[in-house]
C-alpha cells in the first residue's frame, strides 16, 4: 500500500485504496509473467497507469482499470465481479479486454476500419484515452521487442494512435509518439536534426535572455506575473517542414516559440485584459508581422485552444514566434481535452461531461471529415503513409514489408523462392487475382501456385523487388545455359563434319554482327533453333575470307587521383573563436565529413579540433557529455585543390555486371576509388559492397551517390 501512495500521491484515501486492490488482484494473477526483456510484466500496467494520471490526470478509477483488464486478459478466470468495483471499472475492463483481442489480420491496418471497431468496443470512451495510454508505453519500450513486432507496432502507430491522440487533442502523448516513429522510421534525419537542436540550445537560450530584457521592467510595473518558456519544434514537425518547404534545418524559421504564461485567476475578461496588455508590450518593443497574428482568444478552436500568436523581428533581424496565454490556457493546450478531466472523484461535473461528449464526438467522425471538431483547426499535418513502402500481411497475420508498386508474385518471392517460380496468381483479401496485381498497406494476400508453372522473361516488367529479379534471371539462365549446352554440342559436331574451326576472333565478330551479349546467348539460340547452323557456316566463311576485325582497344578508365591530405586552414574555418589559426584539426573516422557536409568541432585532448557529421552517431554523446568541447564551425567559401575520403555501402542485386557498372559510374566523376570489398549474400540474393572513394566536396559526392542508386540493380546505398 505505501507502494502505491508514493507512486499515486494525487489520489484522495478512497481512491489509493480502490488503485490497490486492483493492482494486487494483478501482481497474484501476473506473478510469473514477463515481457521480452524478462522483467516482470507487472512493470507495463504500472507504467500505463502512471501516464494515465500524471501526463493525462484520469480518475483513480481508470488506474484501477489498467490492472484489471491486464489480470483478467491473460487469466480470464480471475474473478473481478465480486470485488466490488463498480460497473463503471468494469465497462471499461471489459472494452480493454476487447480491444486487445483484435489482430492485425481482422481488420487488416485499416486506421478507419480499425478506429470504428475500437469505438464499438469503448462504451466508456476512457476506454479509448487508456488504450493511447498503453500505446504510448509500448512505444517507450520498443526497443524489447523482437524486430518484426517492433515494426509492426510503429507501423499501427503511425497508422492509428498518432492521429487518435491528435483527435483527442492528446497533443504532448502525439508529439511523444511521432519522435519515437520518426526515430525508426528515418534514423539518419532523426539523429542530424535533433543533434543540430542539440547544438543551437544556447543559442535560443541567449535569443530568450535578449528578448525579454527591454519588457521585464514594463510587466513588473504592471504587477503581471508569468513565466517564459522556449517551445520547440518535435524533430518531426521540422523535417515536415523542411520537405514541404524544401529547405534545410537553418531554413525552418518556426523551430521555436518564446512563450508567455500569465499567471492570474481563471476569469475569462480578466485573463483576455491580460494577454492583449502583454501583446501590446511586445509589439511596442519589437517589429510585428500582423500577417502571422493568430488570435484564438477571441475565437477558441472547437477543441477549446486559447492563445495569441505573433511573429516579432528582433534587432539582429532574427524572426520569433511569441506565443500569449495564462496558466488555465496553457493547462489546456498541454493536455487538451484531456485537461477538463477531473481526477478528484467528481463524476457529473459539468467540464467532464463536455469533454466525454468531445471524445465520443471525435471519435465517431473519420478523422479530417466535415464532421470531425478539430479537423479544419490542426496546427500541423498528420502523418501520411510511408510513399516507398507498403505493408501486407499472409493469411496467418504475419507482416511483410515491400517496396511501393510490388506485386502478388513480388509477395510470393518474398515469402519463398520456390513459391515465387510456381506461383500462377493470388487471392487478395479473398478474392482471385493475377500475378501482376498491384498490393497495397493492409492487404492479406495468400499465394496459388502450380507444378507446370515456370518464368517467363515477361516477369522481369512486373516485379520490382530485387530478390524477385534475381531469382526470376537466375532461373531463365538456368533455362538458356541448358539451351546454350545443346546449342553448343550441335555446332561442335557439324564444325567437326565441315572440317572448320571457329576462332575467339570470329566468335567476337558473329556476336557483333548479330548482337548477341554474350556467348552463351549465341549457342543459347542455336540450341533453341533461332539460329540456323548453315547461317553459322556462312558467317564463318564470311569472316575469315574477308579478315578479322581488329577489335578497339579498351580505353584506360582507371581514374585514378591522387589525394591531397586535408591540411590548414583554407579547408576549413572555425567561427566564434578567438586565436585558432595554427590550431590543428583532423577529419573524424566514424563519419568523414567531406568538404559541404553541416558539421561541427570537437576538442580532443591530444589530437586538436576533430570535425564531425552533425548526423554522424557519435555526436549525440559528445553534445550531451561535452558541451563546453563543442565548437561551431564552417567550411570556407572554396574548397582546396584537396580530396576528402568518405565511405559508402551499397547492397546491389547478385548481377555481376554491376561491380562494373559501380566502377565506371565512380570513374565518371571527380572520384577516385580507394578500397573496394565485396561479399556475396546468398541468403538475399545480393552483393554487399563497402567502398572509401576520395572527392573534393560534397556536391560531388551526391552526384556519384545519386547515379549508383539509379543503376538498375542497385538495391540501397547509404554513407559510413
Amino acid at each position: 500500500m505505501e507502494h502505491i501512495e508514493q507512486l499515486f500521491p494525487r489520489y484522495d484515501k478512497e481512491g489509493k485504496a480502490l488503485i490497490y486492490k486492483a493492482f494486487k488482484i494483478a501482481e497474484d494473477a501476473m506473478k510469473d509473467q514477463t515481457r521480452s526483456n524478462g522483467v516482470p510484466f507487472i512493470e507495463h500496467p504500472m507504467a500505463v497507469a502512471r501516464i494515465a494520471c500524471d501526463e493525462i490526470g484520469l480518475s483513480a478509477e481508470c488506474i484501477a482499470a489498467v490492472f484489471l483488464h491486464e489480470a483478467t486478459r491473460f487469466f480470464p478466470e480471475t474473478d473481478i465481479m465480486n470485488e466490488g468495483f463498480g460497473k463503471d471499472i468494469y465497462t471499461i475492463v471489459d472494452g480493454l479486454n476487447k480491444i486487445s483481442t483484435i489482430k492485425p489480420k481482422d481488420t487488416r491496418l485499416e486506421a478507419e476500419n480499425y478506429k470504428k471497431l475500437i469505438v464499438s468496443y469503448s462504451r466508456d470512451p476512457r476506454v479509448t484515452v487508456l488504450k493511447i495510454a498503453d500505446r504510448l508505453e509500448v512505444m517507450r519500450s520498443l526497443d524489447i521487442f523482437p524486430k518484426s513486432s517492433r515494426e509492426r507496432k510503429v507501423l499501427e502507430t503511425m497508422m492509428l494512435y498518432i492521429p487518435l491522440a491528435h483527435q483527442l487533442g492528446l497533443y504532448n502523448i502525439k508529439s511523444e509518439m511521432e519522435d519515437i516513429y520518426f526515430r525508426h522510421a528515418e534514423p539518419e534525419q532523426y539523429r542530424s536534426i535533433t543533434n543540430k537542436l542539440k547544438s543551437t540550445e544556447r543559442d535560443r537560450q541567449k535569443l530568450m535572455t535578449q528578448f525579454i530584457e527591454p519588457l521585464k521592467q514594463k510587466l513588473s510595473d504592471e504587477g503581471i506575473q508569468y513565466k517564459l518558456k522556449v517551445r520547440t519544434k518535435t524533430a518531426l514537425s521540422i523535417y515536415k517542414k523542411m520537405q514541404k518547404q524544401k529547405v534545410g534545418f537553418e531554413g525552418v524559421y518556426d523551430v521555436f516559440a518564446i512563450r508567455f504564461i500569465i499567471d492570474c485567476e481563471p476569469d475569462r475578461e480578466l485573463e483576455h485584459a491580460l494577454c492583449w496588455k502583454v501583446f501590446s508590450y511586445v509589439t511596442e518593443e519589437y517589429e510585428s508581422d500582423t500577417k502571422r497574428l493568430r488570435n484564438w482568444i477571441s475565437n477558441p478552436k472547437p477543441n477549446g485552444y486559447e492563445s495569441l500568436h505573433i511573429t516579432v523581428k528582433n534587432k539582429e533581424g532574427s524572426y520569433l514566434e511569441v506565443q500569449i496565454r495564462t496558466k488555465r490556457m496553457d493547462d489546456m493546450a498541454e493536455s487538451g481535452l484531456a485537461s477538463h478531466w477531473s481526477y478528484k472523484g467528481i463524476r457529473h461535473e459539468a467540464t467532464l461531461d463536455k469533454w466525454l461528449a468531445a471524445v465520443r464526438r471525435a471519435l465517431e467522425s473519420p478523422l479530417g471529415s466535415e464532421g470531425d471538431p478539430m479537423g479544419a483547426y490542426y496546427e500541423d499535418e498528420l502523418l501520411e503513409m510511408p510513399t516507398k513502402e507498403i505493408f501486407v500481411f499472409t493469411p496467418s497475420g504475419e507482416l511483410r514489408r515491400l517496396p511501393a508498386g510490388a506485386t502478388v508474385l513480388d509477395f510470393a518471392f518474398d515469402i519463398h523462392s520456390n513459391l515465387g517460380i510456381k506461383c500462377t496468381g493470388g487471392k487478395v483479401n479473398g478474392k482471385a487475382v493475377r500475378i501482376n496485381e498491384k498490393l497495397k498497406t493492409g492487404d492479406v494476400v495468400d499465394i496459388m501456385s502450380g507444378k507446370n508453372q515456370k518464368p517467363s522473361s515477361d516477369w522481369l516488367n512486373i516485379v520490382v523487388t530485387s530478390k524477385a529479379k534475381t531469382k526470376i534471371r537466375q532461373k531463365l539462365s538456368e533455362a538458356e545455359f541448358q539451351k546454350a549446352s545443346d546449342g553448343k554440342e550441335l555446332l561442335g559436331r557439324r564444325l567437326k563434319n565441315w572440317k572448320m574451326e571457329l576462332s575467339d576472333d570470329v566468335m567476337a565478330e558473329i556476336l557483333k554482327k548479330r548482337k548477341y551479349k554474350t556467348v552463351n546467348a549465341f549457342y543459347a539460340a542455336i540450341g533453341e533453333g533461332e539460329l540456323d547452323v548453315a547461317e553459322v557456316k556462312n558467317l564463318i566463311v564470311e569472316i575469315s575470307e574477308g579478315g578479322s576485325s581488329q577489335m578497339p582497344q579498351q580505353e584506360n578508365r582507371s581514374g585514378s587521383k591522387s589525394v591531397v591530405q586535408e591540411k590548414g586552414s583554407d579547408d576549413i574555418l572555425v567561427i566564434d573563436a578567438k586565436n585558432v589559426r595554427g590550431i590543428d584539426y583532423r577529419m573524424a573516422k566514424c563519419c568523414n565529413p567531406v568538404f559541404g557536409d553541416d558539421v561541427f568541432g570537437f576538442v580532443t585532448r591530444t589530437e586538436g579540433i576533430k570535425i564531425h557529421r552533425i548526423s554522424c552517431p557519435n555526436a549525440g554523446r559528445l553534445m550531451d557529455m561535452y558541451p563546453y568541447r563543442i565548437q561551431r564551425v564552417k567550411w570556407s567559401e572554396n574548397p582546396s585543390s584537396g580530396n576528402f575520403q568518405t565511405g559508402l555501402r551499397v547492397t546491389a542485386a547478385l548481377e555481376p555486371s554491376v561491380i562494373n557498372e559501380i566502377m565506371d559510374t565512380i570513374n565518371s566523376y571527380r572520384a577516385s576509388l580507394r578500397s573496394f570489398n565485396v561479399t556475396e549474400n546468398n541468403r538475399q540474393g545480393t552483393y554487399d559492397i563497402t567502398m572509401k572513394i576520395a572527392v573534393p566536396s560534397n556536391l560531388e559526392l551526391d552526384k556519384v551517390i545519386s547515379q549508383l542508386r539509379n543503376l538498375r540493380n542497385v538495391i540501397k546505398i547509404n554513407r559510413i
